[in-house]
């Protein structure tokens, strides 16, 4: 999971940043380090990278057009 992703997925969900923290137990600066780019140790990453596809996002691996996030299955946004 990139930073970017990060972001978007918790726009999708329509998450702060201190929501996203909670939900991972780590710092909100956690997640602003990780959505500027910077390096995390691979158990957070992981951490926080659960959090969100437990919540229904579905990261988007590089493809030609880039990274992304999706929701993983319907939502009733899209209903």
């Amino acid at each position: 999971m990139k930073g970017i992703q990060c972001k978007l997925a918790r726009v999708a969900l329509d998450w702060g940043v201190l929501d996203l923290a909670n939900a991972a137990k780590v710092s909100t600066q956690t997640i602003t380090r990780l959505e500027r780019g910077e390096e995390l140790r691979d158990a957070t990453l992981l951490k926080i990278k659960s959090v969100l596809e437990d919540a229904g996002i579905e990261f988007i691996p590089e493809n030609g057009g880039g990274v992304g996030v999706r929701f993983a299955r319907a939502t009733e946004h899209e209903k």
